[in-house]
């Protein structure tokens, strides 16, 4: 009997040890199963994107949009000429910039047709208003190209203190507009260009991207579910880096563009924490800004905290608290430390998505139901029938679809609508008042009489 006993127990660790090998080898293959997907992801996202499938067919019965870039802008790459290159209905058609060799330079770069630049290429007859010389060059630049009567589109991703006059003038001249964010200094400039662009029937968007991908609608989905219940507690932050940005060169520090942190990267979480509560908050309970040293009037950094209506009948407010930096102190004083993450509290569990911006390179989504076994998931692509997207498109590839599919009149999977653009520019001033910034200075361009 005991050599019987001694016997199962050897039989028993040796199945154990198959097991355990058998384990390790299944997790050895999902670990280098996700590190091969991470690098076929983001090569085929950023470096060489797979051509359009009907790219090369003539039978195709839908025309290119035609777009126009106003500016060489450093955002324009990643935000638009990588995304086009897999989309058969989009052509990089013609850019603007103040400096004309500066202009061909970008062109040439990335396959772009035609270029402006100097003092007759942005529009013509410009009322240059006294402009110093660089800004003339800007005016006359981008006049010329809308004046172009073959391009559709126009992307704007200038500086935020010219995004309300160049989109106005792009409307004004019967362009689409994909507008970078955040929309404008004001919302009172947003609610005027959605104003122009329904009354002339053409399509402006602006251009939070992240809202476009799978991720961050899973997320949505899994709160919507009723899974974890009513939120209670939603918290988004986005820190740049310490040195990532040129705080002395930077548009970003420059108070007359519409700089801050608030505007930059402080619109992201904002935006973010009223998509996923479902509702605009009811009050800016408190607002600090960290100032920059060499423009008060500047914010390198701001925390807000918020108040949302009870997701309850009768329930008390959802809390939450919006953060952001453009000068985030790095791990150990030298390992630069980004934070991009939103998190929900909910009444039965919570959820957090890492890497809302740009989930694409890497994200995971952490579901803790009280009681329950934690999950993470990952959603690159949308699930079920008709759901478009590959996984390495990147936020602004979905953005890109959804853009194209509104302007050619389909139904995009997503959307952005006016109403969503003006209250997040909306609570963002609210923010800066209550922080003792202010609002940034409103657009003095009036749209002539047509």
């Amino acid at each position: 009997p005991q050599r019987c006993s001694q016997d199962i127990c050897c039989r028993k660790l040796v199945t154990l040890e198959v097991l355990i090998r058998r384990e390790g080898c299944v997790l050895n293959q999902l670990i280098m199963s996700s590190i091969l997907g991470f690098f076929k992801r983001n090569y085929a996202a950023f470096i060489s994107p797979p051509t359009p499938r009907n790219a090369d067919d003539s039978s195709a019965t839908s025309p290119p949009l035609k777009f126009g870039i106003l500016g060489a802008a450093a955002i324009a790459p990643a935000a638009l000429i990588i995304p086009a290159k897999s989309h058969p209905e989009v052509e990089l058609y013609a850019v603007a910039a103040r400096d004309i060799s500066r202009a061909e330079r970008f062109a040439k770069k990335h396959g772009i047709k035609k270029w402006y630049g100097g003092q007759d290429s942005y529009q013509s007859k410009p009322d240059y208003n006294g402009r110093d010389r660089d800004i003339l060059h800007i005016y006359c630049a981008m006049t010329e190209l809308l004046d172009d009567p073959a391009i559709d589109v126009v992307y704007n991703p200038l500086p935020n203190g010219l995004h309300y006059e160049w989109t106005m003038k792009a409307l004004a001249a019967g362009k689409h507009v994909l507008l970078e964010k955040p929309s404008g200094d004001t919302a009172e400039e947003t609610r005027r260009m959605f104003s122009l662009a329904d009354q002339k029937g053409l399509v402006l968007l602006e251009a939070f991207h992240y809202r476009f991908h799978p991720a961050i609608r899973r997320v949505k989905a899994i709160i919507d579910s009723g899974e974890l219940g009513p939120i209670k507690e939603v918290n988004a932050t986005l820190a740049v880096p310490k040195g990532i940005l040129d705080s002395v060169n930077d548009i970003r520090m420059n108070y007359d563009l519409g700089g801050g942190a608030m505007m930059d990267c402080g619109c992201y979480p904002l935006s973010c924490v009223r998509y996923v509560a479902s509702s605009n908050p009811s009050a800016v309970t408190s607002a600090t800004a960290v100032r920059y040293p060499k423009d008060p009037r500047i914010d390198i950094g701001t925390t807000a905290d918020l108040t949302f209506p009870s997701s309850t009948p009768g329930g008390a407010p959802v809390r939450s608290t919006v953060k952001c930096t453009m000068s985030n102190s790095p791990r150990f004083g030298f390992i630069p430390k980004p934070e991009i993450n939103v998190r929900a509290v909910c009444e039965n569990g919570s959820i957090e998505l890492f890497n809302f911006v740009m989930p694409v390179i890497y994200h995971y989504i952490t579901v803790k139901p009280d009681g329950g076994i934690p999950r993470t998931e990952k959603a690159y692509v949308f699930k079920g029938d008709g759901g478009k997207g590959e996984e390495w498109w990147t936020t602004y590839r979905h953005q890109l679809e959804a853009f194209v599919d509104k302007v050619k009149g389909r139904t995009p999977q997503t959307w952005m609508s006016a109403e969503d653009s003006i209250a997040n520019m909306e609570w963002i001033e609210k923010i800066y008042e209550e922080s003792g910034l202010g609002s940034r200075p409103q657009s003095t361009y009036v749209l002539p009489t047509l």
